[in-house]
């Protein structure tokens, strides 16, 4: 047995929403519904994956626009992201008419995750990490086992995500990467929000911002 999972790049921001699940059961989750639900519909049809749980990052528009239609064609409870991005999802209103993204509607999900809360899907799990920085509430979702994490906005090729939105902080996102992500493995894959994926040791050589070399604070 072992985790499967497929990107389909969604919205206008090419965010990474990610089809995951296990390959006995079929049974699996969405991370980051954004939009373009009619493309996550084909793709979960084509799959045959039974979607059990629509998983939230973060409350960022991009990420979470297309959840409740989701939610309804797939009758999928949604979990996530931390309590402390309540107040993104009470904006989406807001976030879709500065972004010039379609109305979308402030909505709460049937559970928020805490560190250490693990879904699971068929024979396959995924654990949470509290990651704030780029957001209060954002998390991480790994699986040791398959050596794969879905970190949304927090970490990206060559790059980190953004800290300059209301109760991001750089220095907070620095710390959850290097001492929450890091100690995962520098074999752990990543699915990033955007752009292509990398690898924790590759970004720990390599990226300007978390390189080992450079210091904490």
């Amino acid at each position: 047995m072992s985790l499967q999972y497929q990107i389909i790049p969604v919205t206008s921001y090419e965010q990474n929403c990610s089809i995951v699940w296990c390959d006995e059961t079929m049974k699996g989750v969405v991370i980051d519904p954004g939009g373009d639900v009619h493309l996550l519909k084909q793709a979960i049809e084509a799959l045959n994956v039974e979607v059990v749980n629509l998983v939230l990052t973060h409350g960022h528009l991009d990420h979470v626009g297309g959840t409740e239609e989701l939610a309804a064609i797939t009758n999928a409870p949604i979990v996530g992201p931390h309590k402390e991005d309540e107040f993104w999802l009470q904006s989406l209103p807001n976030q879709s008419q500065r972004f010039g993204f379609p109305h979308t509607d402030a909505f709460e999900p049937s559970k928020w995750l805490n560190e250490g809360d693990v879904i699971e899907f068929g024979n396959q799990v995924l654990h949470t990490i509290h990651t704030p920085g780029h957001t209060p509430g954002h998390v991480v979702l790994f699986n040791q086992d398959a050596k794969m994490a879905f970190v949304g906005d927090v970490l990206f090729k060559g790059a980190i995500g953004r800290s300059d939105f209301p109760r991001g902080d750089y220095d907070t996102l620095i710390s959850s990467i290097k001492t929450k992500l890091w100690p995962l493995g520098n074999e752990m894959k990543f699915v990033p929000g955007h752009g292509p994926e990398s690898t924790f040791g590759y970004e720990r050589r390599t990226n300007p911002f978390v390189a080992d070399e450079v210091p904490l604070w």
